[in-house]
């Protein structure tokens, strides 16, 4: 029991000597890599639709969207590898379908012409 308290403790100082959790660590910079794709993909936008109107507020509005869509399945994977309480998981796992089928339909849109 006590070797098990000083191994936790050791990657406990560990991992606050490195910057924090790893796992947590990979999930920001997975989330910094989605966020600059897309302000990239916004970035790169038609400028304007057949109607005169900016297409790039829309298209700034989609990509904006999937990536906060994106941030929400990523925090309730979390909860789902975290979590033991049955309500928590089915709200995490909810969240993750309702969100990976609103990204699906983003990803579908089309600027109108």
């Amino acid at each position: 029991m006590k070797r098990l308290a000083i191994a936790a403790a050791v990657l406990t100082v560990s991992a606050c000597s490195e910057g924090g959790d790893p796992v947590q660590m990979a999930l920001r910079d997975a989330s910094a890599a989605r966020q600059a794709a897309a302000l990239k993909e916004t970035a790169d936008a038609p400028q304007a639709t057949a109607g005169g109107k900016a297409a790039n507020g829309d298209a700034a509005y989609v990509a904006n969207m999937i990536e906060h869509h994106r941030a929400a399945v990523t925090l309730a994977v979390d909860a789902l590898a975290r979590s033991d309480d049955p309500e928590i998981r089915r709200l995490a796992q909810a969240e993750i379908d309702k969100r990976t089928r609103e990204i699906t339909e983003l990803q579908s849109w089309k600027p109108a012409t």
